[in-house]
C-alpha cells in the first residue's frame, strides 16, 4: 500500500491572518481568563491571614490551600491539552470556567481545612489547569511575529487584577466574612465559559485520534532543550509564587494596617502590567534573544525576591513599596518572555501538549514550594525573611540553568524542531522523525 505522511497543522496554520482577526478577540479572552485564574490566585494571601485567624492552625497548615489549588492547575494542565487533543478546546475550558466557579462556591460553606483543600485547592485547581495552557496555546498558533506582545497583552491582566483584587478582596471580606468574597468570587469565575466559548472549533486529522501520545507530546521527555528548560521553569515555580501568598502575612507581621499591607501587593500588580507588556515589545524588536532576556529578567526578579524582606528592616513603608514595584515589574516581564521561548524550544506544532507537559512536571514544585519554603520556614523562625531568601535562590538557580540550553551563547535563534510526522504504512502507524536542532 502507498505510504501517506499525515500532518497535524497547528491552528493558526489555516487563518488567514496569523498576526491579526480573530486572534485578538482570543488575546481579550486570554486577559480576561487570565485574570480570573492567576489573578485570583495572587489575592488569596487576603484570605490567608483570615483562615489562620478562623481555623487557629499553623501557617504551614494554611499554605496548603494555596499550594494545592496552584499545583492542581499545573498537573492537570496535560488533562486539559489532552482532551483539546482529542475533542473541542472550545468546550474544554468552558467546563475548566465551570469547575474553577464551583470549586470557590464550595469552599464558602467550608466547615474544615480538608474541606478547603478539596473544593478551593482541588476542584477549582482542576478547573484553571483546563483553561490556562488551551488558552495560551491557543493565543499563541494565532500569531507569528508578533506572538510575544500578544502573550504579553494577554497576560497583562494579571498585574492589573492584582492591582485591583487586593483592596477589593480586602473589602469584600469585611463586609461579607471571607465565607460571603469567596460566594461572590466563585461567581465572578464563572465568567470565564464566556472566554471559552470565543475559540473557534477547530478541524482535525483524523491521524491525530490514533496515537494517545501525541496529545501529551511525551516524545519531547527524549530532548535535552525540554528537559534543561523544564527543570528551570521548575526552579523558577518553587518560589515565583511565595511573594504572592505571603506578602501581605509578612507585611501585617512588621507593623502595618490591613489596607497598607494589601496595597504593598497591587504595588506589585502595576508594574507586573508595564513589564509584562515591556518585555514583550522589546523582544519582539529581536534585537536580543528571548532566552537571553528571559535569563535576565529572572536574575533581577530573584534578587527583589530576595530583598523584600530587607526593605521592611526599617519599618518604612516608603522602602517596601519601591521593592515591591521593582519586583512587579521583572515578574511581569519574566512570564511573557517564559512561554514566548516554549515554540522555540519545541515548535509551535507541539506547544498544546508540551505546555501540558510541562505543567505536570512543574506542579511538584508548586506543590511544595509554598508550604516548605514559606509555610514551614515562617513557623520555624516566626518570621517570613528567610521564607523569601530561600524563595529567591530558588529563582535565581532556575535562572543559571537556563544558561545551560544548546545554542545558548550563540547570538541568532535556532531553528525550532519539528513535531515528528505520523506515516500510514497499510495498517500501521509509525513515528517518522523530521530533522531537529534539539540535542
Amino acid at each position: 500500500m502507498t505510504n501517506r505522511k499525515l500532518k497535524s497543522q497547528s491552528q493558526g496554520d489555516g487563518a488567514e491572518d496569523p498576526d491579526g482577526g480573530w486572534g485578538w478577540v482570543l488575546v481579550v479572552a486570554l486577559f480576561i481568563s487570565t485574570s480570573l485564574v492567576f489573578g485570583l490566585m495572587r489575592g488569596l494571601g487576603i484570605f490567608f491571614v483570615e483562615f489562620v485567624q478562623y481555623f487557629e492552625e499553623s501557617a504551614q497548615a494554611i499554605s496548603w490551600i494555596s499550594s494545592i489549588g496552584l499545583a492542581a492547575q499545573q498537573f492537570f494542565s496535560p488533562l486539559g491539552a489532552a482532551l483539546c487533543n482529542a475533542y473541542n478546546t472550545r468546550l474544554v475550558v468552558m467546563t475548566g470556567g465551570f469547575l474553577s466557579g464551583l470549586g470557590l462556591i464550595l469552599a464558602s460553606q467550608a466547615t474544615s481545612l480538608v474541606h478547603l483543600y478539596l473544593t478551593m485547592g482541588l476542584i477549582s485547581g482542576l478547573g484553571w489547569g483546563l483553561v490556562f495552557s488551551p488558552m495560551v496555546a491557543t493565543v499563541m498558533a494565532n500569531f507569528t511575529r508578533r506572538r510575544a506582545l500578544a502573550v504579553g497583552l494577554g497576560f497583562s491582566s494579571i498585574g492589573l487584577s492584582s492591582f485591583a483584587f487586593n483592596p477589593l478582596f480586602q473589602l469584600l471580606v469585611e463586609k461579607y466574612a471571607w465565607r460571603g468574597a469567596l460566594l461572590i468570587l466563585g461567581g465572578l469565575s464563572l465568567n470565564i465559559m464566556a472566554c471559552g466559548a470565543l475559540i473557534r472549533p477547530e478541524c482535525r486529522s483524523k491521524a491525530s485520534t490514533k496515537r494517545v501520545s501525541s496529545y501529551l507530546e511525551v516524545s519531547l521527555l527524549c530532548e535535552r532543550p525540554y528537559l534543561t528548560y523544564t527543570l528551570g521553569v521548575t526552579l523558577f515555580n518553587f518560589g515565583y509564587f511565595v511573594p504572592y501568598f505571603h506578602l501581605v502575612a509578612h507585611s501585617r507581621q512588621v507593623g502595618f494596617s490591613e489596607y497598607r499591607a494589601a496595597f504593598i501587593m497591587s504595588a506589585a500588580g502595576i508594574t507586573d502590567i508595564f513589564g509584562r507588556i515591556a518585555s514583550g515589545w522589546f523582544s519582539d524588536l529581536g534585537r536580543f534573544r528571548v532566552v537571553h532576556l528571559l535569563t535576565f529578567w529572572t536574575a533581577l526578579a530573584a534578587v527583589f525576591i530576595m530583598l523584600l524582606p530587607v526593605s521592611s528592616l526599617t519599618g518604612s513603608y516608603t522602602a517596601m513599596i519601591v521593592m515591591s514595584l521593582l519586583y512587579g515589574f521583572c515578574s511581569g516581564a519574566l512570564t511573557s518572555m517564559v512561554f514566548a521561548v516554549v515554540p522555540m524550544i519545541m515548535g509551535v506544532e507541539r506547544m498544546m501538549g508540551g505546555l501540558g507537559l510541562l505543567q505536570l512536571i512543574e506542579s511538584c514544585a508548586g506543590l511544595l514550594g509554598i508550604p516548605l519554603s514559606a509555610g514551614w520556614l515562617r513557623d520555624m523562625t516566626g518570621n517570613y525573611t528567610a521564607s523569601f531568601v530561600v524563595a529567591g535562590s530558588f529563582v535565581l538557580l532556575g535562572s543559571l540553568t537556563m544558561t545551560t540550553l544548546p545554542h545558548y551563547f550563540s547570538c541568532t535563534e535556532p531553528p525550532p524542531p519539528q513535531r515528528p510526522v505520523l506515516v500510514d504504512n497499510g495498517d500501521t502507524l509509525n513515528l517518522e522523525q523530521k530533522d531537529s536542532c534539539s540535542s
